[in-house]
């Protein structure tokens, strides 16, 4: 599993920030597309929302990557 921390200072991150910082998408453009194919899941659970706000200790899972955990 791949972690990815937070700034200092933050206490969360978007989705949609996450899914470009971990290559899961190569523009933010196409955010939205990913996320409403159904195959990223956001602790377990189907997520569309690319602006939901992911704190330290959720786990962010995208069909075919490894999974991504908030530190």
């Amino acid at each position: 599993m791949r972690t990815v921390a937070l700034r200092p200072g933050e206490e969360s991150i978007r989705l949609g920030q996450l899914l470009k910082l971990v290559d899961a998408v190569p523009t933010g453009a196409q955010v939205k597309d990913v996320l409403l194919t159904g195959t990223v899941r956001v602790n377990g659970e189907p997520e569309e929302r690319r602006g939901r706000q992911l704190r330290k200790g959720d786990v962010v899972s995208v069909a075919g990557m490894e999974d991504v955990r908030v530190s």
